[in-house]
């Protein structure tokens, strides 16, 4: 038996489910809350750096064949090239790394969160399982779905006075896609209660993909690809930029799973 000292309650031994399905309000819970969330975040700065490395070897290049294509439209229109106010050289090398370090951060730092407020209320997953189930979750409602409905564009696809349209359009997608899945997830759950796990898994799974399908239908169509513009390059660059989030948030599912179980395994977790 673990004697849990914020709490001054008794858990079986191995058994931290129990610890954190109590509220972040007490000072252990804090602690520990904190500790997840560096972890989230060195996890997300690595898993950022696997997927720079995955976009300058597999995207850069289509980027490359499309501001190729941009430049010699804008040559035929006789237009002048605009000045660049950050060289290519930079924005493929230090300036995408910064951002995806930045932005691997706030991902992981935001996916530490959402794994303490889960642990313990989703089931008894181990540490490893749940950052793995949490990443494909993430994956599928923040990544995948948008994408099917507004996928990536290189350069010169998009029109510039359709941007705050497309912007808005897009972050909704992710928006009602995360809420889908939040509400699949409570209704497998009551469902489960009736059918079993198997039977409540089944249920939820199919109301995230009618709702899903709802939402492709509903959010406005959005077709700005020039017809003369070539069709393998639109391809792989959008296979890369799926494929660099991928390895985002596998990387972040593995880093972070083998950091959390790490520290909730160590004896001063155990005994609080």
């Amino acid at each position: 038996m673990n004697y849990h000292s914020a709490t001054g309650r008794v858990f079986p031994t191995g058994d931290l489910n129990h610890v954190f399905s109590h509220s972040f309000r007490t000072p252990w819970c804090s602690l520990m809350a904190g500790r997840l969330l560096l972890r989230g975040m060195l996890a997300g700065i690595l898993a950022a750096c696997l997927a720079f490395l995955f976009a300058r070897v597999f995207g850069e290049p289509q980027v490359n064949l499309a501001i190729a294509f941009e430049s010699a439209m804008d040559a035929a229109a006789g237009e002048a090239p605009e000045p660049e106010l950050v060289s290519r050289g930079v924005q493929a090398s230090f300036g995408m790394l910064t951002a995806a370090i930045m932005y691997g951060a706030a991902y992981g730092g935001l996916f530490s969160l959402v794994f303490a407020a889960a642990y313990g209320r989703l089931g008894r997953f181990s540490p490893r399982m749940l950052a793995l189930l949490l990443a494909g979750a993430g994956f599928l409602a923040v990544v995948l779905v948008p994408d099917l409905k507004y996928p990536a564009n290189p350069p010169a696809v998009g029109q510039p006075e359709t941007i705050g349209m497309r912007t808005i359009t897009y972050f909704e997608m992710i928006i009602f896609s995360l809420c889908a899945l939040t509400l699949a997830v409570l209704a497998g759950r009551q469902c489960a209660r009736r059918l079993g796990n198997w039977g409540g898994s089944l249920c939820g799974a199919a109301l995230f993909v009618v709702l899903v399908a709802l939402l492709q239908v509903v959010l406005p169509d959005i077709n700005e690809v020039p017809d003369n513009f070539p069709a393998i390059v639109l391809w792989r660059f959008r296979e890369a930029a799926l494929g660099m989030q991928l390895v985002l948030w596998g990387s972040l599912g593995l880093l972070f799973g083998v950091m959390a179980d790490r520290l909730l395994a160590r004896p001063s977790v155990r005994y609080g």
